[in-house]
C-alpha cells in the first residue's frame, strides 16, 4: 500500500513528539497513527466528542470563580456561552446540529448538564483549589522524542504531594481494560515526574457517564516501566517511518474509525505517502493552556 508515493518532493515534517493519544493510536493501528499524525486527515465532529469538549471547558473555567460560586447551577449556566465559544473556534461544530431542529441541540445541552451533575456528585469544587487546569506538560526523552500532552487538572497539596486528575464523559471501562485506561495517566505521571522531579502520589480518572472514579497510586518502578514502553513505541514508530510502512490492524475499534474507506482492510486505498522528515524534539516546558480546548475530549 505504501508503494504509492506522492509526486510532491517537499517532505512532510513529522515532529518527534508523542502524546498519550498518538501513542494509543499506534498501538491500536499504525495506519490510524499515520492518517492522524502524518497525513493529518480531517475527521468529522460528533455530538459525543463535542459534548466531551464542552464539559471539559466548563469544568476548566468553573474554577475561575470564587469557591462559594462554584455551584451546579453556575456550571450549567455556563454551557450556552461555552458552546458558542467552541463553535467559533471550530467551524465543524457549527454544522453539528440541523438549524431547523433546535430541539436536538437543546436535548444535547441537557445531556451535558447531566454530566456536570455527575461531576458534582463525585466531588465538591468549593473545597478545591487546583494548582493548574488544562496544563501542557512536556519532557524530552533520550534526546529523541518530546513526550507531552494536556493534563485536565493538577492538584498540589501543601506538603507537595501531586494528584493528576482526568475527566472522562463516558462510562468506566470493564476491569479487563483498566490497564489501557491507566496508560494515559501513567504517561502523564511520567512526564510530570521527569519535568518536576516529584513522583505523583495519585492518579484519578473520573468517569462522569456512570459516576465512577478509578484511582491508582504509581510507584517509581511503574513509571520506569512506562518509560521503557514509551521508548519502545517511539522506536517502532521511527522504524515504520524509515520503512515507509504503516500497516493497518483490524479490531473491534474499526467501526469507530473515520478513515475506514481509505483502509486496505476494508477495501480502501490510502492516499499517497509523502516523503517524510522527522524534526528533532523540542520541549517548551510546562505552561497553562487556559481557554484552549486541546481538541476533542471524552
Amino acid at each position: 500500500m505504501d508503494d504509492f508515493v506522492a509526486d510532491d518532493p517537499t517532505p512532510a515534517v513529522f515532529r518527534a513528539r508523542l502524546s498519550p493519544s498518538r501513542a494509543g493510536d499506534f498501538q491500536t493501528c499504525p495506519l490510524l497513527f499515520r492518517f492522524r499524525t502524518i497525513d493529518r486527515l480531517p475527521e468529522p465532529a460528533s455530538p459525543v466528542m463535542a459534548r466531551g469538549t464542552l464539559v471539559h471547558a466548563v469544568l476548566e473555567h468553573l474554577y475561575d470563580a470564587p469557591a462559594e460560586a462554584r455551584t451546579l447551577e453556575a456550571a450549567t449556566a455556563m454551557l450556552p456561552d461555552a458552546w458558542q465559544t467552541l463553535q467559533a473556534e471550530d467551524e465543524r461544530l457549527q454544522e453539528l446540529f440541523d438549524a431547523g431542529r433546535p430541539d436536538d441541540q437543546a436535548a444535547w445541552l441537557a445531556s451535558a448538564a447531566e454530566l456536570l451533575g455527575s461531576y458534582f456528585a463525585l466531588e465538591d469544587p468549593t473545597r478545591l483549589e487546583p494548582a493548574a487546569r488544562e496544563l501542557r506538560v512536556e519532557h524530552v526523552l533520550d534526546d529523541a522524542v518530546t513526550l507531552g500532552g494536556i493534563v485536565d487538572r493538577l492538584d498540589v497539596a501543601p506538603d507537595g504531594r501531586i494528584r493528576i486528575v482526568d475527566y472522562k464523559t463516558g462510562r468506566s471501562p470493564d476491569p479487563r481494560f483498566e490497564a489501557s485506561a491507566l496508560f494515559q495517566m501513567k504517561f502523564y505521571a511520567l512526564v510530570v515526574w521527569r519535568s518536576r522531579g516529584v513522583l505523583p502520589t495519585l492518579l484519578q480518572l473520573m468517569y462522569l457517564g456512570d459516576r465512577q472514579v478509578l484511582q491508582y497510586t504509581p510507584t517509581e518502578s511503574d513509571l520506569l516501566a512506562t518509560e521503557r514502553k514509551v521508548r519502545a513505541l517511539w522506536d517502532a514508530i521511527t522504524a515504520s517511518t524509515e520503512r515507509r510502512e504503516f500497516r493497518p490492524r483490524r479490531s473491534a475499534l474499526c467501526g469507530f474509525c473515520a478513515h475506514q474507506s481509505l483502509c486496505p482492510e476494508w477495501g480502501g486505498t490510502p492516499p499517497p505517502l509523502p516523503l517524510l522528515q522527522i524534526e528533532g524534539p523540542v520541549a517548551s516546558g510546562e505552561q497553562g493552556a487556559q481557554g484552549v480546548g486541546g481538541g476533542p475530549r471524552q
